[in-house]
């Protein structure tokens, strides 16, 4: 049997840095990671060279622009890496015969449904982020047959930048937060993304499953960016006091979804997951940050 391949494309970013992490237990698979200093994905002649040496049989591409509201003033950028680069790898996956896992945002809906997004909601994307992340998501499915698009939220980590790690840097700088209230959702470890589409791989990998189309993977549980600052403060025991106010007292240039709880009950049920509580992610993250 031919050794399964997997390319990782935005190795450096916050899903990829984690896929690095957890590569050493996936022994039976070859990775090859790749960020902008190995592989242009906005140059579909290097990505067509790279796949023509490495045939890769997986592309996990967690490369995108995820400056939300820079993106308002710099929708070129945007778009070329949010959409145009995302057809040049699927296209070339489909080349290739090799299955294209895709990360998408929560951004695409914008919808006030009063119960958990399902993956057949109509998206309704506001702003240049939300927009083009579904233009990839789109122009990924329409390009490969073999496409997963992996729709997550409010991604964190103990890599790179992200709310966690602001929260903890300012709660002991500061004696008083001003947190926001009105917008719902649940924080997703990159850890457990990661997890999730190495273990998709593998379920992939024994034949055990009919995968193409859209998925949600969002933690067990439902909260709010001040209760999750709160919970930071909380299991570090950071001496800050948390302000709830509404969006509308803190105004960005890219609107954020008032409600982005995903429904995850396709990718439980499709590869046999199991998606942890968000508070026990988040422990586990601490406690990473605590040791580094």
């Amino acid at each position: 049997m031919s050794t399964c391949k997997i390319l990782v494309t935005g190795a450096n970013g916050q899903v990829g840095s984690e896929l690095q992490f957890l590569a050493k237990q996936y022994t039976d698979f070859e990775f090859h990671f790749t960020d902008v200093a190995e592989l242009d994905i906005t140059n579909e002649k290097a990505i067509v060279d790279l796949f023509t040496k490495i045939k890769p049989t997986f592309c996990i591409n967690c490369a995108a622009y995820t400056a939300v509201d820079k993106a308002e003033s710099d929708v070129a950028k945007a778009t070329l890496i949010n959409e145009t680069a995302v057809k040049y790898l699927a296209r070339t996956c489909q080349q290739f015969n090799t299955t294209f896992l895709h990360i998408s945002s929560d951004y695409v809906y914008h919808n006030r449904v009063n119960r958990p997004l399902k993956e057949t909601d109509k998206p309704a994307p506001k702003g240049v982020y939300a927009a083009t992340k579904l233009a990839g998501d789109v122009v990924a499915l329409a390009e490969n047959l073999n496409t997963i698009v992996i729709r997550t939220s409010w991604v964190y980590s103990s890599y790179g930048h992200n709310f966690v790690k602001t929260m903890l840097r300012l709660g002991k700088e500061r004696d008083k937060l001003s947190v926001v209230y009105d917008q719902i959702g649940a924080p997703a470890y990159a850890r457990d993304i990661a997890t999730a589409m190495l273990e998709i791989i593998v379920k992939i990998e024994a034949g055990k499953t009919n995968f193409r189309g859209i998925y949600h993977f969002a933690p067990a549980g439902v909260t709010s960016w001040y209760d999750f600052a709160k919970a930071i403060f909380d299991m570090e025991n950071i001496d800050c006091q948390v302000a709830a106010i509404p969006t509308s007292a803190y105004p960005t240039p890219a609107k954020r979804p008032h409600y982005s709880v995903l429904n995850c009950d396709k990718i439980k049920r499709t590869f046999d997951l199991e998606i942890p509580y968000w508070k026990d992610s988040l422990k586990a993250c601490l406690v990473i940050l605590k040791e580094a």
